[in-house]
C-alpha cells in the first residue's frame, strides 16, 4: 500500500487532488452545487436543515437536496423533469450526498444549459434528447477505462484503478432500475452512487462522465479527504493559504508533484 500522502499535512491545509471520483464530497451545499440564476427567475426554497428545492420558472424542472442531519455526509440529491407543472416525473436523477460536489456542479450547469436551449427552441430538449449513448462513455476509453458487455446488453466501464465505474443498460418505458449508474469506490461498496432513470437526457449523463474523468484537480482540505481513498489519490502541491477562502478556483494539472504520487 502506498504511504499516506496526507500524513504530514495540517488537517486544514488545502491541496489539489485527483481522481475526482475518490476526492470525497467537498463543500457540498446547494449553493455550491446549483448555478441557477436565483436573482432572476429561478426559485429557491431552503428551510434550515430541511430539504432545499430549486425550481425553474416554468415549474417543470426541479432539483432538491434532502440532508440527514443526524448522519453526516448522508442525504440525497434529486433532479427531475415533469412534462406539466407538478405532474409526475418524466425522468429523474438521484445522487448520494457523498458525491463529489464538482460532479454535482457540472451536472447542474449542463442541466441549466439544456433548460435554456429547450426554452428558446422548437425542440423539446429536456424530453427528446437525441444524443447517442456512446457520447457518454466513449471518452472513458481515452482514459484507459475497461469495458465489458453482458449478453443482455448491459455495459460496464471501470476506471484503471477499479475504484470508479459507469454502467449502461438499454431500457424501455416502465423498466425497473436506472438506465445509467455511476459510482466511486468498489462496485460492491461504493462511496457514492448516481442513478439516471429511463428518459434522462444523455447529454446530462455525458456532462457527468466528462466531469468524472476530468484531469483538472479539485480542492480539498486534508481532513476532508476520506481516509479509505487517500492512498489512491494523486496529490498536487498545497494551495497557498490566501486561496482557501471563498469559491475555490480549479487549476490545471501541475507539471510536477510536491506530495504523493505524480500526475
Amino acid at each position: 500500500m502506498s504511504p499516506d500522502p496526507f500524513k504530514n499535512l495540517d488537517p486544514a491545509q488545502t491541496v489539489k487532488v485527483l481522481p475526482r471520483y475518490l476526492a470525497g464530497p467537498g463543500p457540498a451545499s446547494p449553493r455550491t452545487a446549483w448555478p441557477f440564476p436565483f436573482d432572476k427567475d429561478w426559485s429557491l426554497h431552503q428551510p434550515e436543515e430541511e430539504t432545499a428545492f430549486a425550481t425553474s420558472p416554468c415549474l417543470r424542472l426541479w432539483s432538491s437536496f434532502g440532508p440527514q442531519p443526524d448522519k453526516p455526509r448522508k442525504g440525497t440529491w434529486t433532479i427531475a423533469a415533469n412534462r406539466v407543472p407538478f405532474g409526475p416525473a418524466a425522468w429523474q436523477i438521484t445522487l448520494d450526498a457523498s458525491t463529489p460536489v464538482e460532479l454535482l456542479h457540472d451536472l447542474h450547469t449542463e442541466l441549466l444549459d439544456l433548460y435554456l436551449e429547450d426554452r428558446h427552441s422548437d425542440r423539446d430538449w429536456l424530453y427528446e434528447d437525441a444524443t447517442a449513448p456512446y457520447e457518454a462513455y466513449a471518452p472513458l476509453f481515452a482514459r484507459g477505462w475497461s469495458h465489458s458487455v453482458k449478453t443482455d446488453g448491459t455495459q460496464t466501464f471501470l476506471a484503471p484503478d477499479g475504484l470508479g465505474g459507469l454502467r449502461h443498460r438499454y431500457a424501455t418505458t416502465g423498466s425497473d432500475g436506472p438506465t445509467w449508474r455511476a459510482w466511486g469506490g468498489y462496485p460492491s461498496e461504493p462511496h457514492w452512487q448516481a442513478r439516471f432513470s429511463f428518459g434522462t437526457p444523455t447529454t446530462l449523463v455525458a456532462a457527468f462522465t466528462a466531469s468524472l474523468i476530468s484531469t483538472e484537480p479539485v480542492h480539498r482540505t486534508a481532513q476532508d479527504v476520506p481516509f479509505h481513498t487517500r492512498h489512491h489519490l494523486y496529490v498536487a502541491a498545497p494551495v497557498p493559504a490566501r486561496q482557501t477562502t471563498g469559491p475555490l478556483p480549479v487549476a490545471p494539472p501541475p507539471t510536477s508533484v510536491g506530495l504523493g504520487r505524480s500526475l
